[in-house]
């Protein structure tokens, strides 16, 4: 059934006041109640796994259907590995330090107070995103453990799975003693409903999108929520001419074909003149078993002339795809700057056995997460020692790259004195 546009801000209005209460109460909720209630989620994902993929199953069919991408049919499939792992994920964050209460800094300054700045909850967090169920459970975990409240509105094209998982995880997680609340899912697919939600800054004090450019750049501009993101995640490989040949191969293949539809995949590819012909015939080859279209800049093409001629257009592109563009630079400069001026801040990397190049890589590139002989693919919250990650921001402020349950808690200055007054 159809709701009124009145109705749908309405239940989105209720929604959020919810969150909103139940975040007060869950500042008092201890270690040990968080990590039992987040255990009984584990319990009842892993218990209820074969109807979670019953309705991930109803999605993916009609996402194909609708002619989705094979991109987004990939981030939006789960399979029994990725069930598994998301439970693993949430078992490892139990296992993560808490970060509510934290002392950060301590000092007594020359008038008698005890100045301490500590962690605290962020409040109530809203997720929006498109296509992966995983970020449901992911979202949920993170927050709970940070004392948050957490709002969820995924993309319709995963509305039963990420309406099943919600519901396992907010009943499992009330037998548990969670605040009733704690946990709200948006089960509307109308898009008024984020143009209700990206406008309630009195309920709700952080906003993370993940998804396309469009959405992302759609709700930077309109909310007036405090937003927290990731744009696109154009990332290169920097090979460089003191490279080891087989890693440079291996990193190479990895981080374009591990996983091509997922931001921290390799879009393109920086090679340094000296050892050109030295990689890309082999690499070239494995691309090719491997299904990926190459396309290469001029020189490249005369090392390997079965490549597509690469334009202006693809250094821009996140492909998401079994797609990858090649440049052959003249100096590790070049590469910086070709980085720098067409990435997204997101994962680079570079492949080298020179320290002191190395060195002047990670210092001069400008991106959340820099990786010296290492694919981009490692970019990721369980990789990290997270458990599982809320997304990967390429903003400066208040946190970058992969954020944890630390990026989801703010700060407070607790001061004492003893009668203690300004002259």
């Amino acid at each position: 059934m159809l709701l009124e546009k009145s109705e749908i801000k309405q239940a989105v209005l209720l929604k959020a006041s919810a969150a909103k209460e139940a975040s007060r109460i869950l500042l008092s909720i201890t270690t040990e109640q968080k990590n039992n209630m987040l255990s009984a989620m584990a319990n009842a994902l892993q218990q209820n796994m074969k109807e979670i993929l019953f309705h991930n199953e109803i999605d993916v069919e009609a996402a194909k259907e609708a002619g989705i991408t094979p991109s987004l049919i990939d981030r939006l499939t789960l399979t029994e590995q990725q069930m598994n792992a998301m439970v693993k994920g949430i078992k490892d964050v139990i296992l993560l330090q808490d970060p509510v209460g934290t002392v950060i800094e301590e000092n007594t300054p020359s008038v008698d107070i005890d100045v301490r700045k500590i962690r605290v909850p962020l409040g109530v967090i809203a997720m929006i995103y498109e296509a992966r169920p995983n970020v449901t459970v992911d979202a949920a975990t993170l927050c709970l453990k940070a004392g948050n409240a957490v709002i969820l509105k995924g993309g319709s094209e995963a509305i039963n799975s990420n309406k099943i998982l919600a519901k396992i995880m907010y009943e499992a997680g009330v037998k548990a003693g969670m605040p009733d609340g704690s946990i709200q899912f948006i089960d509307t697919t109308d898009r008024s409903a984020v143009q209700e939600l990206i406008h309630l800054d009195n309920l709700i004090d952080l906003l993370i999108p993940r998804g396309s450019e469009e959405l992302i750049k759609f709700i930077k501009t309109h909310s007036t929520i405090p937003v927290l993101s990731h744009g696109k995640g154009l990332c290169h490989t920097y090979i460089d001419k003191d490279a080891d040949v087989d890693i440079a191969i291996k990193i190479a293949v990895n981080a374009k074909c591990q996983r091509p539809s997922v931001c921290n995949a390799m879009e393109t590819l920086l090679i340094h003149k000296d050892i050109a012909a030295q990689v890309l015939p082999n690499l070239c080859k494995l691309y090719n078993d491997t299904g990926v279209e190459v396309r290469g800049c001029d020189i490249s093409k005369k090392i390997v002339n079965s490549m597509q001629p690469a334009t202006e257009e693809d250094w821009n592109t996140e492909y998401h795809d079994l797609k990858v563009s090649i440049k052959t630079v003249n100096s590790l400069e070049e590469a910086i700057a070709h980085i720098n001026k067409y990435g997204s801040m997101h994962s680079e990397a570079i492949v080298t056995n020179n320290e002191e190049t190395a060195n002047k890589f990670v210092l001069e590139v400008d991106a959340a997460a820099v990786f010296v002989n290492a694919s981009t693919r490692l970019h990721d919250g369980g990789v990290f020692g997270l458990g599982c990650e809320i997304g990967i921001s390429t903003q400066k402020l208040h946190a970058r790259g992969t954020m944890g349950i630390k990026e989801l808690t703010t700060t407070k200055y607790i001061v004492k004195g003893n009668g203690t007054i300004r002259n």
